[in-house]
């Protein structure tokens, strides 16, 4: 089972996520708070799936996202931004960063588990 970070400076948000995660039958989940947090919980936890919000303090999703892919032991962990930010440019702007795939909040538990089945897909095509 793929260990998951969640990263979102909103405790709250966190919460959502984790639960929902949780539901879904994924159990290894650790959380960060924002993005030098999940760089620091990457670098001494590892993780092999990253949920992360766009707008944080210190470090934000898309430099999370831009920091993982400019680093060889990082660049294929799969990346799922969960935002308000929901306009087409940010979208692109997000995919130029290589993220695997993008959700606007508000989502739903089932919303969130259909991104993550598809990522999963679309790496596993590529692993093979």
């Amino acid at each position: 089972m793929a260990k998951i970070l969640v990263v979102d400076d909103s405790l709250t948000m966190r919460r959502i996520v984790v639960n929902a995660l949780k539901t879904q039958g994924f159990d290894n989940v650790i959380e960060a708070s924002d993005g030098k947090d999940a760089v620091a919980k990457i670098l001494s936890e590892g993780a092999q799936f990253v949920i992360t919000d766009w707008n944080m303090p210190e470090m934000n999703g898309l430099e999370l996202a831009k920091w993982l892919r400019s680093n060889p032991q990082f660049e294929n962990i799969p990346i799922l931004m969960i935002t308000t930010r929901g306009n087409k440019d940010d979208v692109i702007e997000a995919m130029k960063a290589r993220v695997n795939n993008y959700i606007v909040k508000p989502f739903t538990p089932q919303g969130l588990k259909e991104k993550i089945d598809q990522i999963m897909k679309s790496v596993e095509l590529k692993a093979a």
